[in-house]
């Protein structure tokens, strides 16, 4: 068990806390994903990549101990705060899903909750590509495959655009920019190509 008190609030210790909590390799592929994403969106703000990145990190670290809306975020958001994670961040966290009723009051809030669903449908727009890149989706391809209610059918549309509406980007634009951030890391989230 880690102390408040002897922890350090930065990217190490929030992979650390991931990997203590989601055994899924995939899972884990998400939290990357989001990280990356967050990292851009950081970047485009000028605010503080490592803060993004954790919280990117550590969005869903309690979802596979707690996969209901019952107990999802809101138990992480109650070890968050048991282990002195900022206040800010935790928020942010709790944000991104409705259910939560937490409102989404600051610009990291607001990137989380866009790129969240975001990058699974990316993913999931990748794997069944021929070559498996998704440097090579086409965004086209992304918003005609959002139309197809069969496809990645657990992927939440609607939040996908409000997402993209409350960043203030433009809905092929935010999948430009995210599919982009995620090619940085291609490798990593297995979506480099075929082997």
């Amino acid at each position: 068990m880690r102390y408040p008190w002897s922890m350090t609030y930065d990217r190490d210790a929030a992979w650390t806390l991931l990997c203590e909590w989601t055994a899924n390799a995939n899972l884990r592929k998400h939290a990357l994903a989001v990280e990356a994403a967050m990292r851009a969106h950081a970047r485009r703000l000028g605010a503080d990549e490592e803060a993004y990145a954790a919280v990117g990190l550590l969005h869903d670290f309690d979802y596979e101990r707690n996969p209901t809306a019952e107990t999802h975020i809101l138990a992480g958001a109650k070890v968050l705060r048991e282990q002195g994670w900022p206040e800010a961040w935790v928020r942010a966290i709790e944000g991104h899903a409705d259910y939560t009723g937490i409102p989404r009051d600051s610009e990291m809030a607001r990137c989380l909750f866009a790129v969240d669903e975001l990058t699974g449908f990316l993913t999931a727009a990748t794997l069944v590509r021929p070559d498996k890149t998704i440097a090579n989706v086409p965004v086209e391809s992304v918003l005609k495959r959002m139309k197809d209610k069969a496809f990645a059918r657990s992927v939440n549309r609607d939040d996908i655009r409000r997402g993209a509406a409350e960043i203030g980007m433009e809905l092929p634009a935010h999948i430009a920019f995210v599919r982009d951030a995620m090619t940085g890391i291609a490798a990593e989230l297995g979506l480099a190509g075929a082997p």
